[in-house]
């Protein structure tokens, strides 16, 4: 049994929620709400059996006001215009929430990567730059990696781009380090999930050491969430993804369950070091802290009533729908928005597009550095929304993020 989410909607039902308290008038949210452009184009690949297809790939950008958007590329066979609507908006709000100079955009392409080779998916995003680049560009939209894109993809946006524009690296975030990439920014997000899970600890009265951590989903976010809350004392329960379940009430070795998966090409199932369950459970697992690290919408009127942790950190965007969060909180259990949680990722994604601006570059412990830094100030600001207003954590969030986008709006004028 499912719920069906759309995943704009439940955005700017949450954007409502935070918009009532700051009594925005109609008109204004009107503004805040609609996507500034939005592009649609078609694909055709000649595939490796000689045959043609057609993908369909879209590039949503929300709000500039506050700087070039930015936002992620995700390559999925379920993707659509308002799933990427809905992705470039939270952007608009994550970006606010941290406090960097960035608006908010998404972009996704309709395609099974799993079944693709790497020439098809090379072809796929040169052809999806090529139809899209009059829109992008260091000053203007800086795509990065998400779902089922890396760095390997991003060496190919900047190598397309590049095409037209010449070299220029400030226009992609999320490359190989040999093509002016950042250090530290394949572990960022899962960096910034574990900082803000710490905060959230401290401030909830929640020991960190000891607590026991169940995560769905274990890529890149996933994994890396799990190796620094690992490092931090908490103990790994269960891990859950879309090859199945594995748990070990006494904690499981993080990084054995890491080396696993990458010679199992990215799933947890076949993992020795627990015991296998249904992967559709994960959010019945008894724990203290639930990260759901995967996809949108898998928190929700069916799973919501099931969740037995005390705290819930989106690691994934958009992982928790308004009824859910609306269960949740009735259960008492605080949730850490995705707008917050996982902000580290285009925290770093900014400090790379700064190193490129400048041709300048910090080692791996700067870069850290810089990141909990930015993220405990978010974590506090959030806070001080949430004691002030009597709100929820996402609520706070949202507040936060609308009176900066509004302010920049207000004085950039309309």
């Amino acid at each position: 049994m499912t719920e069906h989410i759309n995943l704009f909607d439940n955005v700017n039902r949450q954007f409502d929620e935070a918009a009532d308290i700051l009594e925005m008038p109609q008109e204004v949210r009107d503004v805040l709400k609609t996507p500034y452009r939005e592009v649609s184009v078609a694909l055709p690949i000649r595939m490796d059996d000689g045959s043609l297809k057609v993908f369909h790939g879209f590039r949503v950008q929300h709000n500039g006001v506050r700087g070039p958007q930015k936002g992620g590329i995700r390559y999925h066979p379920d993707v659509d215009l308002d799933d990427v609507r809905a992705l470039a908006s939270l952007m608009t709000w994550k970006t606010a929430v941290v406090n960097i100079p960035f608006g908010g955009a998404k972009g996704g392409v309709q395609c099974d990567p799993s079944k693709m080779s790497l020439h098809e998916l090379e072809a796929v995003t040169r052809r999806y730059i090529a139809k899209i680049s009059m829109v992008l560009g260091p000053t203007r939209d800086i795509p990065a990696p998400d779902v089922n894109t890396n760095a390997q993809t991003m060496a190919w946006v900047m190598d397309e781009y590049g095409r037209k524009a010449g070299y220029q690296p400030a226009c992609v975030t999320g490359k190989p380090i040999e093509l002016g990439g950042s250090q530290g920014r394949e572990a960022a997000t899962g960096k910034g999930v574990a900082i803000i899970t710490r905060e959230a600890c401290s401030v909830l009265g929640i020991p960190l050491k000891g607590a026991r951590v169940v995560l769905q989903g274990f890529g890149n976010v996933g994994s890396y969430t799990a190796k620094f809350l690992d490092e931090m004392g908490a103990i790994i329960v269960a891990v859950a993804d879309h090859t199945g379940g594995v748990r070990n009430a006494g904690g499981m070795d993080v990084t054995a369950l890491t080396t696993h998966v990458k010679a199992n090409k990215g799933g947890v199932a076949g993992f020795t070091g627990g015991e296998a369950f249904d992967a559709e459970s994960v959010f019945a697992q008894d724990c203290d802290i639930l990260i759901p690290a995967a996809l949108g919408g898998v928190i929700n009127k069916v799973t919501a009533p099931d969740v037995k942790a005390k705290l819930v950190v989106e690691g994934a965007n958009a992982p928790t729908t308004t009824g859910a969060d609306h269960i949740l909180r009735d259960k008492g259990i605080t949730v850490i928005p995705d707008i917050l949680a996982n902000a580290g990722g285009v925290t770093v994604s900014y400090f790379e597009w700064v190193q490129n601006l400048q041709q300048f570059f910090w080692d791996e412990a700067e870069v850290f550095q810089k990141e909990e830094k930015i993220m405990i100030q978010a974590f506090h600001d959030v806070h001080g929304k949430v004691t002030k207003h009597g709100c929820t954590y996402r609520t706070g969030a949202f507040v936060l993020a609308l009176e900066r986008v509004y302010k920049a709006n207000l004085m950039r004028g309309w």
